[in-house]
């Protein structure tokens, strides 16, 4: 099977076809990145891919919420100019204001503020939408361009190689069983948490990469919702109360649709798929302006349960044999707890690292590239867990550093609840605009001791006038 050849008329080019594994979405980001490097590039996809957005069968987590960080976003419009704008005329939810009013977030006991502006609102912009609404408008992007072709309604059956070098893959097409072998110079495997590489490695005589993994603590479902316009004033709602409670995700959509999802502890069952036992589970941690708006909803659809939620993060970096000309990025290298959100921004990073590496050359390109992608998947995954410790309800800390760290982070969101410059450094860390390590920065200590202080002395006062209010019991004498 040949693919149509577009030149790449560019100093950066370094071979004739590379051949990605995967439409999903860091398989469309790989493709545009490859295009700039190779006269042609093929995706490879078992789906038949829609020409509408839609729910298919190999994202099975497509169903519930999804959406792009603020980085993630600013990331697809460097890769595709225009994408955005795109996004919103067809119906993307846009928040660009800096508003904190726009959002409502809890972590643990604690409430982000929610009045005030952002100093720099632009960076923490976003378009939110559902999945496949936006994987439509970027696989869109990716067909118009010249080089790349799809082929979907194909397996992988295995790699080519030659020596330690992955030189093609050969594919069947699902309907008639037709093999073919196409050739490649690089090979990247896009094809999510089902992480064929392993078994690839094995088969050609290499070792598995170790495996680094966590249980995640949660089982969740999610439903999608009609709710009258100006029923809820905020957009995202984000409640992780800890404690061994449930949390969830509340996110406005296109079309005025919003996505309810529900996080439930694993040792607490299967969460709940009707909607009236859903909003139960809830209420007791939410605000009841945002409780009452969600007795007006009106579900569209069934609730979807999603069960296969632990974290793994195959550490390829630290392989010392890996065949040339083949790569694995997306939820193939990690797939971080899908309660957090951050695969498709992780895998928007991976490309923009990708692009940075083939601009040096295809020497080493795979050491290179996992090398690079450890720093903030290792990053996301130290906070990942820093995160977990805060909120469990056990705070298992094994070390003085940890119940430290454990003690500043639990400071810090206490203060940044009457604090917008606090507020604001949260959501540029969560929102992969900052680095976590800007949650250590010396300089906002005076403002967590600050704030923790003006809480104090608020939670004095209100107990007081608790109080003084209070009326005191009568007398034995008068009440007899």
């Amino acid at each position: 099977m040949s693919s149509t050849t577009h030149r790449v008329d560019s100093p950066n080019r370094l071979g004739e076809h590379a051949v990605v594994l995967g439409a999903g979405m860091a398989g469309l980001l790989a493709a545009r990145v490859l295009s700039e490097f190779y006269d042609s590039v093929s995706v490879i996809e078992r789906d038949r891919l829609p020409d509408y957005p839609c729910h298919r069968r190999g994202i099975p987590q497509g169903r519930h919420v999804h959406n792009f960080y603020s980085r993630g976003l600013q990331v697809l419009g460097e890769l595709f100019p225009g994408l955005l704008e795109d996004l919103a005329r067809a119906g993307a939810v846009v928040v660009d204001d800096g508003e904190l009013s726009n959002f409502y977030v809890r972590f643990g006991r604690y409430e982000m503020k929610r009045s005030g502006k952002f100093a720099d609102p632009a960076a923490l912009s976003l378009h939110m939408a559902s999945r496949p609404f936006v994987e439509f408008h970027l696989r869109r992007r990716v067909k118009a361009l010249p080089n790349v072709t799809f082929l979907d309604g194909h397996d992988v059956v295995e790699l080519v190689t030659t020596g330690d070098i992955v030189n093609g893959v050969r594919i069947i097409r699902r309907y008639n069983g037709f093999l073919t072998e196409l050739d490649a110079d690089l090979v990247v495997d896009a094809m999510g948490r089902s992480a064929r590489t392993p078994a690839f490695l094995e088969n050609l005589g290499y070792e598995r990469p170790t495996e680094n993994r966590s249980v995640a603590r949660y089982k969740y479902a999610s439903q999608q919702l009609s709710i009258p316009e100006g029923s809820i004033t905020q957009r995202l709602v984000m409640f992780n109360p800890g404690g061994g409670k449930p949390g969830g995700l509340l996110l406005a959509c296109e079309h005025d649709t919003w996505t309810l999802a529900i996080g439930q502890p694993t040792d607490a069952g299967e969460p709940p798929t009707d909607f009236a036992a859903m909003l139960a589970l809830v209420e007791p941690s939410l605000p009841p302006a945002i409780v009452e708006g969600l007795r007006r909803a009106h579900p569209i659809g069934e609730a979807v349960t999603y069960h296969h939620s632990a974290a793994i993060w195959r550490r390829y970096d630290q392989m010392s044999r890996f065949p040339s000309s083949l790569l694995v990025l997306g939820d193939a290298l990690c797939s971080f707890d899908p309660t957090y959100g951050q695969g498709m921004t992780i895998a928007a990073l991976e490309a923009l690292t990708l692009r940075d590496c083939l601009r040096v050359g295809d020497a080493q390109l795979a050491q290179r590239f996992f090398r690079a992608s450890a720093h903030y998947i290792g990053q996301t995954w130290a906070a990942n867990q820093a995160r977990s410790r805060v909120t469990s309800p056990t705070h298992d800390r094994n070390s003085m550093r940890e119940r430290l760290q454990g003690w500043m982070s639990r400071a810090a969101l206490n203060a940044s609840t009457r604090d917008v410059v606090l507020t604001e450094r949260f959501f540029r860390v969560s929102n992969f605009v900052d680095p976590p390590s800007r949650l250590q920065d010396p300089a906002l200590i005076p403002r967590i001791v600050w704030g923790n202080l003006r809480a104090r002395f608020a939670r004095k006062r209100t107990r007081a006038a608790v109080v003084a209010v209070t009326p005191l019991p009568e007398p034995l004498s008068v009440r007899a």
